[in-house]
């Protein structure tokens, strides 16, 4: 179990920015010795899910299998690629479903527009969640131990405490999130909660658009409704 731990750190070293990877880069990422990291590589390697070419590891299409097994199996991700599809088609805009994953937010779901206001956003993307509008609103459903906890493992790349406090009772009051050209120029995005039928947050849906198309009153007044009711037929999913 140990080497499986150790396999599994190497491969969530692997990202957009990072596409290839020596052994030492494999066993620096991962915290491992070279030796440790060489032997885990070669055995992904013979079980197809790396390519080597003698100095690099890059990951191959069979790694799709462990990320499409959770979004089979998940019913909110199976479910919401049709509400995605109709909310996009609604708004004119790409739509996304989010989950919170340690201190950062992963897209699990996504209907895109064929204009791209922000690149590399796509199912399996991540963003350090202070960042984004879906990843605000998931943080203010929070408890006070979550959120002190989540903070300290998004130390110190989070904002002080004082300003993430007070963009999260606005989430909480408005029951929205908003995120203007925080993540990145010219993009802004509106996020709501998705709630299961006990009232638990269980992930974020929002709408992105580019800043010179909406502006943030125009954004509230279109989209808002739009995503509630998504957010509402999604729940009902869950049960």
């Amino acid at each position: 179990m140990a080497g499986l731990a150790k396999g599994l750190a190497i491969l969530e070293a692997f990202g957009p920015e990072r596409r290839q990877l020596t052994v030492a880069e494999a066993a620096r990422e991962a915290g491992l010795t070279r030796a440790a990291a060489r032997r885990c590589l070669l055995t992904m390697q013979a079980q197809g899910y790396l390519a080597h070419d003698g100095k690099y590891f890059r990951p191959l299409p069979r790694l799709l299998r462990l990320g499409f097994a959770y979004l089979r199996s998940d019913p909110l991700t199976e479910m919401a690629q049709a509400v995605l599809a109709g909310l996009r088609d609604a708004a004119g805009e790409s739509a996304s479903l989010s989950i919170l994953e340690g201190t950062e937010l992963v897209f699990v779901a996504r209907s895109a527009v064929a204009r791209l206001v922000y690149e590399n956003v796509d199912v399996g993307a991540r963003l350090p969640a202070w960042r984004s509008a879906s990843g605000v609103m998931l943080l203010a459903s929070l408890d006070a131990p979550a959120l002190a906890s989540w903070h300290a493992a998004a130390h110190p790349a989070a904002p002080d405490q004082a300003a993430l406090n007070h963009a999260l009772a606005a989430a909480r009051a408005d029951g929205h999130a908003v995120n203007d050209e925080i993540l990145a120029p010219g993009l802004r995005a509106i996020a709501v909660p998705v709630r299961d039928a006990a009232g638990t947050v269980r992930a974020a849906l929002s709408i992105s658009t580019a800043a010179a198309r909406h502006t943030v009153p125009a954004m509230r007044a279109a989209f808002l409704p739009l995503l509630r009711e998504a957010a509402s037929m999604l729940g009902r999913t869950l049960g």
